[in-house]
């Protein structure tokens, strides 16, 4: 870890980079720069290896406020994340066409994106299932709270059911990984879809909104970076907000974790399958469930001080003992992880490899016959619409695991056989 602490800056950027063998692009370093030039940054702002630019804060940073937040900070793909669920099936159980098991996994699972999300869009549900309409009944509630005081944040309320338990476009993803036993596990990458997206989206104006109001919008080094001050109804709305969403986005995963495992057990005609288990249970049983969100806002304490605002874009929670999911690219390994409480990082570590290339320039610079060889080994889609996902658009995870030994210890390595994309 290295420590930049310069002009604008007010507090330190503390930046997990290997000793210079992780790249960061210039503009990811400057964002982070100016995050730490704001008046409620907390001690410092930490970089994790898989950092790259985003829109207002760097993908991968790790952003503490004391009085404020910064909706753009978070994005707008509230509460994405990742779940893996380890199975008692071990790689002699698979069959050794795994093109069947993908189509059973897509059948089952919306995903992808057409019509321009408007009807008969196969990444959304046309008729949303009892079992999903079930679980949807517990948001409505608060969801219409929030509509009453902010009515233009749901522009289709239709949309809020025929998304749950769907994949998405995008970096989302559904895996069959092996791990260093041959046990199979299944992973899968969502957020809270649409829904998600409009309330991040919805704030990130009415912050911007604000800052030309109140006249201090020609003092943010970023126009992106405009903030919603604690104590105020538009502040207590968004947290709230953000809330709904992430609880939104762990349904949304458990749906398409059950689907997807109901899809794989139909296919090879063998159970039972798994068992979910928690707590002091976990290291004992054959069997774990991770989930955790990486693009998130919670309350927490941290050197010594309550009610500090963390948000994480593209960042995992580390706390001691406590669990993750590192994903790696299509054809790359991804890990379980165990946190080790690092308090320099604000107890967290990155979310994934991280882009060194921008999808538009994966997408000139690469070609299908690239993507087949890159993904070798990998049942899954190799065409032009998933270039951008090629392996080399994203940094070695190797190094950017090297560089994060102080902040997570690996429990498991997976290795995919079987990847379905958005």
């Amino acid at each position: 870890m290295r420590t930049i602490h310069e002009q604008p800056q007010r507090v330190p950027v503390k930046i997990w980079d290997g000793n210079g063998v992780v790249p960061f692009e210039p503009e990811a370093i400057a964002q982070v720069q100016r995050v730490a030039s704001m008046p409620f940054t907390f001690k410092h702002v930490a970089l994790m290896p898989d950092g790259h630019s985003g829109i207002g804060a760097t993908v991968g940073s790790v952003i503490a406020t004391k009085g404020a937040v910064i909706p753009a900070a978070v994005g707008v793909d509230l509460g994405c994340g990742v779940m893996a669920q380890q199975t008692v099936l071990s790689a002699s159980d698979l069959p050794d066409d795994l093109g069947p098991v993908r189509a059973a996994i897509e059948r089952a699972i919306p995903h992808g994106r057409t019509h321009n999300g408007g009807p008969g869009d196969r990444g959304a549900w046309g008729d949303v299932p009892d079992r999903v309409q079930e679980r949807l009944a517990g948001f409505l509630p608060a969801l219409a709270d929030l509509r009453e005081k902010h009515p233009g944040i749901v522009r289709h309320e239709a949309t809020v059911g025929a998304h749950l338990g769907t994949l998405g476009t995008g970096n989302h993803f559904i895996e069959i990984c092996l791990d260093e036993s041959d046990r199979v596990w299944l992973m899968l990458h969502s957020g809270s879809r649409g829904i998600g997206n409009r309330i991040g989206s919805y704030f990130i104006e009415k912050a911007k909104e604000q800052a030309a109001r109140y006249f201090y919008e020609e003092f943010l080094p970023d126009k992106d970076l405009a903030y919603l001050p604690a104590g105020t109804e538009l502040f207590e709305d968004y947290m709230g907000a953000v809330q709904w969403a992430q609880a939104y986005a762990f349904e949304n995963r458990d749906l398409m974790m059950e689907a997807a495992l109901n899809a794989l057990t139909d296919c090879i005609n063998k159970g039972p399958y798994f068992s979910i288990v928690g707590g002091d249970d976990v290291d004992r049983s054959p069997c774990r469930v991770v989930s955790c969100h990486h693009n998130y806002v919670s309350r927490e304490k941290h050197f010594g001080q309550n009610g500090v605002i963390v948000t994480r874009k593209g960042a995992v929670r580390a706390r001691e003992g406590e669990y993750g999911i590192i994903p790696g690219s299509m054809g790359a390994k991804s890990f379980i992880v165990r946190g080790k409480g690092n308090r320099e990082s604000f107890e967290s570590c990155s979310h994934g490899a991280g882009r060194v290339m921008s999808r538009t320039a994966a997408k000139k610079a690469f070609t299908v016959n690239d993507l087949v060889e890159q993904t070798r080994g990998v049942e899954s889609r190799k065409d032009v619409d998933v270039i951008d996902e090629i392996p080399k658009a994203y940094k070695n995870i190797d190094d950017v695991m090297a560089a994060q030994s102080d902040l997570v210890d690996v429990v498991a390595t997976l290795k995919q056989v079987l990847c379905v994309k958005g």
